[in-house]
Formats: structure tokens, sequence, C-alpha cells
């Protein structure tokens, strides 16, 4: 082991259902609108936009079910989404090698500060600070695909204090899950370790502290979160 001017940071680990080892993460990717209904909802059209991607950062993930309101925002938007975890990666992946590449699935949230986000878009900024933020990406343990096969269809939601707010079908996807990897590997050198939030259904809205949210996919997996 190398010597260091300063600690080593903390490596990020999610749990594994059913297991003690756990899933080294490398970086996080996320898709944008590629559920048609949320594409129109945000006031886009989902049959003339080809998918696009952003990041959050891997230390934004959190386990333990609590979500800190963040400062400088006064509208946080929750968004239920399907989670993969590779196992493996490369670049211009063919399409019939990427769910090869997917070791598992999970359910997140990427909770997205919308005031500062339709600030951003106005002034034509990136996005990071409406999204990448501490603890804006609360997620389940994973299960291995070995276990769950590569889910295809299935019921996506999320309550709010005990009322439905999204509700979808995987089978809704735009992009589907292979489709999302061939693309991110056209612009990024994908590799084992790396999260992909796969997108939200339609119903997104706001959240305030004392709230509690509850979601998951069918067949993958269940969270809670509180509000804080």
């Amino acid at each position: 082991m190398p010597t260091t001017v300063i600690p080593l940071p903390q490596p990020v680990l999610l749990p594994v259902s059913g297991s003690d080892a756990q899933f080294p993460v490398r970086r996080v990717y996320c898709v944008g609108r590629n559920y048609a209904d949320h594409a129109i909802e945000m006031g886009h059209d989902p049959s003339r936009e080809p998918p696009f991607f952003f990041q959050k950062n891997p230390q934004n993930l959190v386990t333990d079910g609590r979500f800190p309101y963040p400062p400088l925002s006064a509208n946080v938007h929750f968004e239920v989404e399907l989670v993969m975890a590779l196992k493996a990666g490369g670049s211009d992946i063919a399409l019939d090698d990427a769910l090869d590449c997917v070791w598992g699935y999970g359910v997140g949230i990427d909770f997205t500060r919308r005031d500062l986000q339709d600030g951003l878009k106005k002034a034509g900024r990136s996005w990071e600070a409406a999204k990448a933020f501490e603890a804006s990406a609360p997620v389940s343990a994973l299960r291995p695909a070995d276990e769950i096969g590569h889910p295809q269809a299935g019921a996506i939601w999320l309550d709010v204090n005990g009322q439905r707010k999204q509700s979808g079908d995987l089978a809704q996807m735009i992009w589907k899950l292979p489709e999302i990897v061939v693309e991110l590997s056209k612009l990024f050198t994908l590799a084992a370790g790396d999260i992909i939030m796969t997108g939200t259904p339609a119903g997104v809205g706001p959240i305030v502290r004392g709230d509690h949210i509850r979601c998951g996919v069918e067949g993958v997996a269940d969270l809670d979160v509180a509000i804080i």
C-alpha cells in the first residue's frame, strides 16, 4: 500500500441481499427522461430525443434510509429508478453482450433539487448542483442477476406517506436495459463497479421534512426512506 499525504477516502460499498459480501462502486451514471410519460410531464417529446446521461458521485449513494433535506433548495423532487450494477464493461459494447456486463439490480431514488435545476437549465449550465449532492441517491441492497434474472417488465412505484405518487412498468422504458449499456459505452469506458440509474416514470413531485417514502421494483427490491 503506497504512502499517501492524506488518508485514503473510504470506498463506497453497497449491501448485497442475503450476503455479507458487498458491491464496490466505481462510478454512478443516470439516464435522463427514459419513460415517455415522464418526458412529457417535463415538457419534452420522447419520440424525438436520443438518450442522454449525467453522473452522480459514488458518495451520493446512501443505504441508511435517511435523506437530509439539502440547503439552498425549497423544491426537492423524488424520482424512483431501477438500478443496474455492472460486473464488467468496455467501450462500444455490442447489444448481444450488454446484459453479460450486469451483476445485479436494486431500486433507488434520484433526488433532484428541482428549483436549482430549473435555474441551471435557463442559464444553459450543467445540472451537477441539482443532482450530485449529498445523500441524493438512496439505494436498496442489490440482488444478483443470477438470482432474479434481468427484469424487462414489472411494476415500478413510489408512495409518499402511504399515497401512491409514481406508478409505471419497466416495459415502458424508451431505452431498454441492454440499449442503455450500449449507448453509455459509446460515451464512456464502462467497468466493473459502475452503477446505472435507469430513469423514472411519471408522477415525480416534491417532498418535505417529515415525509416517509416507500418505493420498489417488482421482483427486485423495496426501499424505505425518511426525509429529515
